[in-house]
């Protein structure tokens, strides 16, 4: 199950995808964190730690970060459990990954959350911060996710959603598809910037809906497979493996 549709103008086959959103996160990485913080009014990290402690994370959990990006995620959950020492995070964007060993003592590792080379049963905790829309397969992604996880253990997958309703739709376009890219551009006078924020947009406007993650999940195994939504756009998808 792809997340999204083919995005004909970026690439050409799900095959090309991974080669395509590697390439835009080298490039666009050195900006990332800037952009991502001001365009969420710098609300980001006190609410990726709220999530992950919401979710159960504690002292002594091993916790893998699919798609880990420059370690947002990884941060707070340092600051969670009291050191980096049992985090992996996991990325297939060198560059991106370089941003993050800067920031936190995690174990890191370039790889693909459908073809992750962990062994199984090795995790207490996943989590994957706003990267759902970049994989290429929700379903195989998923059931490594299952794989890699103790029994017990806990998903946590945070998202980004489009809202129903025609007002909330235009409002969520307006920011995302036109302003953030746009000021992005402004501030950074980067293209590439630019242009990663623009895909972002791309991705959560096709992005499949709710339903589909959820079903997906409920196939992979999972139990306790949930949503919560907060002001609206903010998905949090749980589950455990059981």
């Amino acid at each position: 199950m792809q997340p999204h549709p083919i995005l004909s103008a970026r690439y050409a086959t799900p095959e090309a995808k991974p080669e395509y959103v590697n390439r835009l996160f080298d490039q666009g990485a050195k900006h990332y964190d800037a952009v991502v913080d001001w365009g969420f009014l710098h609300s980001g990290s006190s609410y990726r730690r709220r999530a992950l402690r919401r979710h159960g994370l504690l002292p002594g959990d091993r916790l893998l970060d699919v798609a880990c990006g420059t370690g947002l995620v990884a941060v707070e959950a340092a600051e969670l459990l009291g050191s980096a020492q049992g985090i992996t995070c996991l990325d297939p964007s060198a560059g991106m990954l370089a941003i993050a060993r800067t920031k936190v003592a995690a174990n890191f590792i370039l790889g693909r959350a459908e073809e992750m080379p962990l062994a199984d049963e090795t995790f207490d905790f996943v989590a994957m911060g706003y990267a759902l829309r970049h994989v290429t397969d929700l379903r195989r992604a998923f059931a490594e996710f299952h794989r890699v996880l103790q029994p017990g253990g806990r998903l946590l997958l945070l998202e980004v959603t489009k809202p129903p309703g025609r007002i909330a739709g235009f409002f969520f376009r307006l920011w995302f598809g036109r302003l953030y890219p746009f000021l992005t551009r402004l501030f950074t006078g980067s293209a590439d910037a630019h242009d990663m924020m623009l895909y972002y947009w791309e991705t959560m406007d096709a992005c499949v809906p709710p339903a589909h993650v959820l079903a997906a999940l409920q196939a992979a195994g999972f139990s306790s497979v949930r949503r919560e939504v907060l002001l609206g756009l903010f998905s949090e998808y749980s589950a455990i493996k059981t």
